[in-house]
Order: C-alpha cells, then structure tokens, then sequence
C-alpha cells in the first residue's frame, strides 16, 4: 500500500476515533457536573470554574485529532 492511500485510509478513521473520546468524555462529566449541582446547590459557585476548565482540556483531545488529520493530508499529498 503506497503512503498516499495510507493516510487517506488512516485520516478520516483517526479523526472518528478522535471524536469519540472527547465525545464520551463530554457527555460524562457534564451528566456528573448537572447531577452533582441538582443535589447540591450551593456548591455551584465552586464548581463551574473547575467544569469549564475540564470542558477545554477534553475538547482539546479532538482537537488534536483534527490536527493530526490535516498533517497526515498534507504530508502525503492528499
């Protein structure tokens, strides 16, 4: 298999499989995050900061799949 087919094979299936994982990690933590201000509300103030913070480092996990993707594409010359 040339390299050039490779990464067309390869890119898109990184890219799903980097979706994924922020995806899941997303809908976990803010089912937990609504769970745990439903119970308790008074703990709101301190928790958002932390929530949003969270939010952006697993948001960045498929941002490097997407990163990843294009240098692949670009690489080979797709």
């Amino acid at each position: 298999m040339e390299p050039s087919t490779a990464a067309l094979l390869a890119g898109p299936l990184a890219v799903g499989i980097a979706a994924i994982g922020p995806a899941i990690g997303i809908s976990l933590m803010t089912s937990a995050y609504f769970n745990s201000i439903a119970r308790q509300p008074e703990i709101q103030g301190g928790l958002t900061p932390y929530y949003f913070i969270t939010l952006g480092v697993v948001e960045l996990l498929g941002l490097f799949g997407f990163v990843s993707f294009y240098l692949l594409f670009n690489r080979f010359g797709g």
